[in-house]
């Protein structure tokens, strides 16, 4: 994949986990407010019907809600999920830039709720909502 394939602003992501290492390249942008994710569709990422997968973009709304979370707590806490429900849309194609994009909603001293916007190529493909638990890191 060329750099040119690659919207401005995102770079290759920093916090790789075991899960999303098969689906790699993984890019990110920081704002004041929150992580964003993007991923440039590949077979890889798809489901018998060429769609994008969608455990594919649950795992990644889960990830960018979660880290947001993190990243407005100014990275002071560890968080896990608690509960998170997904609205899937519409689809996504192989080729397709897919950008999952979240909202901090209110953090707390033991809850954090966000919600997530999906889209490819700037259509709306699916959103999410989600509770995180706030823990101490050797707790996580």
């Amino acid at each position: 994949m060329a750099a040119s394939d690659i919207p401005e602003g995102f770079e290759r992501q920093t916090r790789p986990s075991p899960l999303t290492d098969p689906w790699e390249p993984i890019y990110s942008k920081q704002t004041p407010d929150a992580i964003i994710l993007g991923l440039r569709l590949a077979k890889a990422h798809t489901n018998a019907r060429c769609f994008a997968h969608g455990g594919l973009i649950a795992a990644l709304t889960d990830k960018a809600m979660g880290h947001s979370c993190g990243h407005k707590m100014r990275g002071t806490h560890s968080l896990v999920t608690v509960s998170m429900s997904i609205d899937f849309i519409s689809s996504a194609q192989i080729g397709q830039w897919l950008v999952i994009e979240s909202e901090v909603i209110k953090t707390g001293g033991t809850l954090c709720f966000a919600q997530c916007r999906v889209t490819a190529d700037d259509a709306v493909i699916a959103r999410a909502n989600g509770t995180f638990r706030v823990v101490k890191a050797k707790e996580a």
